[in-house]
């Protein structure tokens, strides 16, 4: 691939695709390859209102061409990205090409839109194509999810937009579920290419610089998408939960808590990243989930400040939240020293309904409670953590 030449548009590349599919790590991959001999230009959008994403992209990244967005990049900060592309283009000497990552949640038609819509930005750029990531072993509940009426399924809109495919994580399911994919994909989206990955593994040229954007494609299938008054609605049973907040997590803590809430929610987790404090760590501990899938490592990254100083960070994105509840229960995670109830406190532990127990342990194994129930087995239980929804004093 070749460098850009001043006089010529700055190609932009979109990666989409919903929560949780594989983007960040397609664009980490891309920003650490020395092949293509490019230097970028990147515009994160985050559905929450703190951004975890732009934390652990690269240190090699110039902070100075990293634009980050939070909110819908399809509605609420579209303006935002008009605004983002004309500061970075003040500086087009410092990189070849654009990359925005958007949102899982994005309707990808407003973002590409605006290439079109906007006189000066379609001057300054050309929008090379939109690349839509999806996850094996979701892509098709997520393809058949009923919405209310009016709200479009924002990933059937993302693989119809898309100029390229990128089938990732292919090691979770089957080659017979594999073959079903495509064929769903190809009903949406007959042209577009279907190229199989896991850890969205690709090379670089084959998307970018491949010139792969077709505006009357998106016409044909859309004949209104240069209309500029189209309402664009999403399901507000979506929401995000997002926290931040200083201390160290007890691990063990946090593994009972997030290990429970996967299996009672896990349904309605759509997606869930954060970079955490464990006590006692010098390293960031980068956790991140899907549905009921779950992956969290003391990461390489060293925090290089002050214990008393680290700060977490978490965002969950998914149906029926109980914000409240869950920043709750991750602060009741963080290493206090202070539990409510001693040992040989008479509670009531929660075993699908609350039963009379007493507490004869505490921060057994990593929980903060081991509890005996007052039956005839003398069964011991375990409180993750320190909420009314585990375990609560005597009624």
């Amino acid at each position: 691939m070749t460098k850009r030449k001043m006089a010529t548009k700055i190609p932009v590349t979109v990666l989409t695709g919903f929560l949780g599919s594989g983007k960040t790590t397609l664009l980490n991959r891309i920003l650490n390859d020395a092949t293509h001999g490019m230097k970028f230009a990147v515009i994160e959008n985050e559905f929450g209102e703190i951004g975890v994403d732009d934390k652990i992209l690269p240190e090699t990244v110039d902070e100075e061409i990293i634009e980050v967005m939070n909110g819908c990049i399809c509605c609420t900060v579209r303006g935002d990205l008009v605004e983002a592309l004309k500061r970075l283009h003040k500086r087009v000497d410092k990189f070849d090409g654009v990359i925005i990552e958007t949102t899982g949640l994005a309707d990808p038609a407003p973002v590409v839109q605006t290439f079109f819509v906007d006189e000066t930005i379609s001057e300054m750029y050309t929008l090379d194509s939109v690349i839509t990531v999806v996850d094996a072993k979701e892509i098709l509940d997520r393809l058949a999810e009923e919405k209310p009426e009016g709200v479009e399924n924002e990933a059937v809109e993302q693989v119809c937009f898309a100029d390229k495919v990128l089938l990732n994580k292919t090691d979770l399911v089957d080659e017979a579920k594999l073959t079903e994919i495509e064929a769903e994909l190809k009903k949406l989206n007959p042209t577009t290419p279907i190229v199989r990955c896991q850890h969205a593994k690709v090379s670089p040229k084959e998307l970018l610089n491949i010139q792969a954007f077709e505006l009357k494609r998106v016409l044909d299938f859309d004949p209104e998408f240069l209309d500029e008054d189209q309402e664009h609605q999403h399901d507000d049973r979506v929401s995000s939960v997002s926290c931040r907040i200083k201390g160290n997590v007890n691990q063990n803590m946090l593994s009972g808590w997030i290990g429970r809430l996967i299996q009672d929610e896990g349904a309605n987790l759509y997606r869930y990243k954060g970079i955490l404090a464990i006590k006692g760590v010098e390293e960031k501990f980068i956790f991140q989930g899907v549905g009921m899938i779950f992956n969290g490592n003391i990461s390489e990254m060293k925090w290089n400040i002050p214990e008393s100083e680290r700060e977490n960070i978490f965002v969950f994105i998914g149906k029926n939240l109980d914000h409240e509840w869950l920043k709750n229960c991750f602060k009741a995670c963080l290493v206090t020293g202070k539990l409510r109830f001693k040992v040989g406190d008479k509670v009531q532990a929660n075993t699908g309904e609350f039963v009379d127990g007493k507490v004869i342990a505490l921060w057994d194994d990593g929980n903060a409670y081991r509890i005996e129930l007052q039956d005839d087995d003398k069964t011991n239980v375990y409180a993750p953590i320190d909420v009314d929804t585990y375990v609560r004093a005597r009624k």
